[in-house]
């Protein structure tokens, strides 16, 4: 039966109201963060689970968050230190010659875990990038990156992104990336989550920086409460907010308890150009830095 003229004036009508509407539907925000590389739609910082600090766990071994990425295919990423999937023991720090986990390994996201529990489990991801794994593979060997170079990128699950929040615990921020390390004596603030504290009383921490080192690949930096194992890949702020650091190492000199950090412009630069991520940028936060809780 062929349309009456009315049906064929009503589906035109139809036709021509939904070319109208398509600009506005293609560029409506989905859910997670926007695919045109936009702000993304993070969950209230206050009853995110999944944030910088919280604690992830690697084949059992515990490690704490940095900060939060995101690409341009708009997945989301969880940073923390590649050492914290490597497969060697604590005092093999050399990332060019040291064995990792392959990529694809699953990772746990949690909270409260301590050396006698395994706390409440929050989220799952997979590791997608190492740094360690990726100069091995380049065959790096200048001595500088291979010391320091220690960030690695965990994918949030799809059905755990609607969990995750930028903003770092109590300080706020990140407000953006160092770019231009932090100045001796210049304040920075950090938040650790390690398994060997009974308490997250301590998790926010305080510090000054101590200097540069490594070419421009490390800091050391000395908090009153020094990072300790477990708080390894946690993230440090600079004075203005801005993510400057990876937490690394736990140092003797120049001052017992110091801590060194790999320098997060120089790592996310190496992993923008070897992890195959397109558009990989750290994800200001979405609460304001404050420097005083």
């Amino acid at each position: 039966m062929r349309p009456s003229r009315i049906s064929a004036s009503l589906v035109a009508l139809l036709c021509l109201l939904l070319a109208l509407a398509a600009p506005a539907l293609a560029t409506s925000s989905p859910a997670g963060p926007a695919r045109d590389g936009g702000e993304a739609r993070w969950a209230p910082a206050a009853t995110a689970t999944i944030h910088p600090g919280v604690q992830m766990f690697t084949r059992g071994a515990q490690c704490t968050a940095n900060f939060v990425y995101t690409d341009s295919a708009a997945h989301v990423y969880v940073g923390y230190a590649a050492h914290c999937a490597g497969r060697g023991g604590s005092t093999d720090t050399d990332g060019c010659r040291t064995a990792s986990y392959p990529l694809g390994t699953p990772v746990r996201f949690a909270t409260g875990a301590t050396a006698a529990t395994a706390g409440t489990t929050v989220g799952h991801g997979t590791l997608v990038y190492s740094s360690w794994q990726t100069m091995r593979r380049l065959g790096t060997r200048a001595a500088d990156p291979c010391a320091f170079n220690d960030l690695a990128l965990v994918r949030v699950d799809a059905g755990d992104v609607r969990k995750v929040n930028p903003s770092v615990p109590t300080w706020g921020g990140p407000t953006g990336l160092a770019t231009a390390g932090a100045p001796v004596g210049s304040q920075v603030f950090s938040w650790g989550q390690s398994s060997l504290r009974p308490t997250t009383t301590l998790s926010p921490r305080t510090g000054t920086s101590l200097g540069g080192t490594g070419g421009g690949w490390s800091w050391e930096v000395y908090t009153a409460t020094p990072g300790i194992p477990g708080d390894s890949g946690s993230g440090f702020l600079d004075a203005d907010g801005r993510a400057l650091g990876t937490l690394s190492t736990i140092a003797l000199a120049p001052t017992a308890g110091s801590n060194g950090l790999g320098d997060l412009s120089h790592e996310l630069a190496f992993a923008r150009a070897h992890s195959g991520l397109a558009g990989l940028r750290l994800v200001p936060g979405t609460t304001p830095f404050q420097p005083l809780p």
